[in-house]
This record gives C-alpha cells, sequence and structure tokens, in this order.
C-alpha cells in the first residue's frame, strides 16, 4: 500500500519503512507525527481520491534533522566586470514511515 502525501508545499509518495528527507518540521527526534493531508491511497486493487480518503492518515517517526549539500549560485554578466556568488543549504527533516490509515469506503 502507498499514499502520497503533502508537507512543506511539496507531494510524496510514500510506503510503508520507507524513510525520506522533507522540508524541516518542528518536531524532535524520535517522536511520532502524523500527516493528515493525504491525496492519494493506492493497493494491488486500485487507487482512492477524493471523499473516500477522509480520516486518512500517514504516521512516521522522525530520525533526525540536517542540513543539505550546499547549491551554488552564479550571477555573471558578461563585459561588465559583474560576478556575484552565493551560497544556499535548505535545513531537512528525515522520516521513516511508520504506518498508512486508509480512510471511510
Amino acid at each position: 500500500m502507498y499514499a502520497v502525501l503533502v508537507t512543506g508545499g511539496k507531494q510524496y509518495r510514500v510506503m510503508q519503512g520507507e524513510t525520506l528527507r522533507v522540508e524541516k518540521l518542528d518536531a524532535e527526534a524520535g517522536s511520532e507525527i502524523t500527516f493528515d493531508d493525504i491525496l492519494m491511497l493506492g493497493d494491488g486493487e486500485g487507487v482512492k481520491v477524493g471523499d473516500a480518503l477522509k480520516g486518512a492518515t500517514v504516521t512516521a517517526k522522525v530520525v533526525g534533522h540536517g542540513r543539505a549539500e550546499k547549491v551554488r549560485i552564479v550571477k555573471f554578466r558578461r563585459r561588465k566586470h559583474h560576478r556575484k556568488q552565493m551560497g544556499h543549504r535548505q535545513h531537512y527533516t528525515e522520516i521513516q514511515i511508520t504506518g498508512i490509515a486508509g480512510g471511510s469506503k
């Protein structure tokens, strides 16, 4: 069984036991969190969307927090003696999916 959930403005397709990195969440490492914003549930027989998902949840355990690799930003204008460099490291939360509970039928 898999689910499509929304967190941090992004959509993720998750399965039980999977580990993934999402936008930083305010939760301590080792705590349990629940996602209520589920867009789709799927299994071998079909998919559920819309009103069939009322009450559907995905639970996950927070593994830890961190920062991603540095992304370099370079702005350059040719023949103008102009060059600007910046960098950015995005914060993330690593979670492990512990359960997917289906909604009403």
